[in-house]
């Protein structure tokens, strides 16, 4: 029986040549994308006594989703959806 490579599982991975964490992993250490440079502004711009604001791009780099994080005394004895 022969071992499992990684060499094997690529065409499995769609033809890429990375591990799939490995694409996660070097954005987490990227800078912000255009898309994220532009919601924090924006967000800061209606938020401006935020003392955090955090936005990032889970869908892979194309922009289509967004996380975003914001902390502020705003936003004291609400809800998580008002």
């Amino acid at each position: 029986m022969a071992a499992w490579s990684w060499a094997a599982a690529v065409p499995l991975l769609g033809g890429t040549h990375q591990l799939p964490l490995l694409h996660w992993a070097q954005r987490m250490f990227a800078s912000q994308t255009e898309g994220e440079l532009k919601g924090t502004q924006i967000l800061r711009e209606k938020f401006p006594r935020a003392i955090a604001i955090k936005v990032t791009d889970i869908s892979g780099g194309c922009g289509a989703v967004y996380e975003i994080k914001i902390e502020s005394e705003e936003f004291k004895e609400k809800r998580t959806v008002q």
